[in-house]
């Protein structure tokens, strides 16, 4: 073992993991390895982001926790071990450290408000332990600082943002055959001793390796979320891979242009979790549409695979708005929408969030996100645009619900789509308005999602499934429209045009 190799195994550091539950391809895990192989890595619960009624959902921790299982075993493959670890980070992390000697602390950097306060006041105490932190860029393709406008303001429409972060990519590939450097991670780590294993038991960490029969376990585990075999989101780093595989070699990216909206299809990536929780990093997806745009045959494929690329830039454009306009977390980004006169029935919302509203399209996707954790996004912004036009209900109640329930819940990207759909953000086009028939008829034109979503419909006949006009004789307990979708956007426009 040469000197170096000494130091790096004397010198020990911590990697705390966090919207990042992977091994390789991990940029601030990559650099702590190169610094020290005396490494263990942490996971903290954080009750501020586990609350059902706020900040996540079943299916979210259900996805979390299975990912972690995975996680811990990779860790110890390695030779060390992932600490799981419940309670609030500004306390636990320099605890951990002191507890084990770390001299040095890694992580990647997250872009919500609650977080990049709570690690200001960690990094103030590391610090102030003379401990040393390291911290990194890992979830976004592109640096947030370098994507300016030419007065060096930060984007605030998507188009020119993804002009400027396509140009940025090209021009600082980091190898030459347009994919970007994929960092892998040394097969071994040297981990604790049986006597800091022992110290840390005896500790008041409230330290877990996650077995079943251990509480953390039920809290983020499958035993909450019941119908996990129905969400198309499979948790965990290799099942990540494994549909990033399937989704580029089955062909699905080379149709995704047409196909993406087509709900009953099945055919977009179900990625959106795996980058949410980080199973999976955004560098391999772009990698994944380089190799597929390598072998694409025709100008239809060509086109395809930048049109799933341009959902990429989408999800970051929305979290460079979160990063530059903190606000977005509490409000509207255009500030006359504080005064709209939300009429916010209770028994209207009961009725979309149950699936019950008499409007086969809108029920269809509101069943599919209660029993399966996700909803397609053509849906979203079809249920999103009902609820706000049609209901005449406060867009953040909508917002909140889907971070309750979906699997892929993002405060950046979940944000970014509700105001797109209520008009309130960003988006230049300011009055946007579906119409959920049309809508259906273009987009499920034969009835097939609303059928596997509402069986009890299934003996309708297709021109009245998609126009919703359904007689009481056939509706078989399925309730009548609670209400009528040209009346209701009538009264949306004038009270819109009547806001100062």
């Amino acid at each position: 073992m040469s000197n170096l190799e000494k130091r790096m195994t004397k010198f020990r550091s911590i990697f705390w993991h966090r919207r990042d539950l992977r091994i390789e391809d991990n940029i601030g895990l990559f650099e702590a390895s190169q610094k020290s192989r005396n490494l263990i890595g942490v996971y903290i619960l954080d009750p501020n982001l586990l609350d059902l009624k706020k900040t996540t959902s079943e299916a979210k921790n259900w996805f979390l926790g299975e990912s972690l299982l995975e996680l811990q075993k990779n860790w110890g493959k390695r030779g060390s071990r992932l600490l799981i670890l419940i309670g609030d980070p500004i306390k636990l992390i320099p605890k951990l450290a002191e507890l084990i000697k770390a001299e040095c602390i890694y992580w990647n950097k997250n872009i919500e408000p609650y977080e990049i306060t709570r690690d200001k006041k960690i990094i103030a105490q590391l610090e102030k332990d003379k401990r040393k932190v390291y911290t990194f860029l890992d979830q976004l393709i592109v640096n947030p600082k370098t994507i300016k406008t030419n007065n060096e303001n930060p984007y605030k429409v998507y188009g020119p943002f993804y002009r400027k972060w396509i140009d940025i990519i090209n021009k600082t590939q980091l190898l030459n055959d347009n994919s970007l450097k994929i960092l892998l991670t040394p097969k071994r780590f040297q981990g604790l001793n049986d006597n800091e294993i022992l110290l840390l038991k005896n500790s008041d960490l409230n330290y877990s390796i996650i077995r079943e029969s251990d509480p953390i376990y039920d809290l983020i585990s499958s035993n909450r979320f019941k119908n996990n075999n129905l969400c198309p989101c499979k948790p965990g780093e290799s099942e990540s891979k494994k549909q990033l595989k399937s989704f580029i070699h089955s062909g699905s990216i080379n149709s995704y242009n047409e196909a993406r909206d087509i709900p009953y299809l099945e055919s977009t990536s179900n990625l959106s979790a795996a980058l949410s929780q980080g199973t999976i990093s955004c560098r391999a997806l772009w990698n994944g549409a380089q190799l597929s745009k390598n072998i694409a045959t025709n100008k239809y494929q060509y086109n395809s695979i930048d049109t799933w690329i341009k959902e990429l830039a989408w999800r970051e454009f929305y979290q460079n708005a979160l990063i530059n306009f903190p606000e977005l977390e509490k409000g509207p980004y255009r500030k006359k929408w504080l005064n709209f006169p939300w009429q916010n029935r209770s028994d209207w919302l009961k009725s979309w969030s149950n699936g019950l509203t008499g409007i086969p399209i809108i029920d269809a996707a509101m069943r599919q996100l209660k029993y399966s954790g996700w909803m397609h996004n053509r849906c979203r912004m079809i249920v999103a645009s009902f609820l706000v036009k049609d209901l005449l209900i406060d867009w953040r109640w909508g917002e909140n619900f889907f971070m309750r329930n979906l699997v892929d819940g993002d405060l950046a990207s979940n944000n970014g789509g509700w105001q797109w759909s209520a008009s309130s953000g960003m988006d230049p086009k300011p009055m946007r308005i579906f119409n959920p028939f049309s809508q259906a008829s273009k987009f499920d034109k034969n009835g097939h999602y609303i059928r596997k979503w509402i069986p009890e419909l299934s003996h309708i006949s297709t021109a009245d499934l998609l126009s919703g006009e359904i007689l009481s004789s056939e509706r078989k307990g399925y309730p009548k429209p609670i209400i009528n979708h040209k009346y209701q956007t009538s009264i949306f426009k004038e009270l819109y045009a009547n806001l100062n």
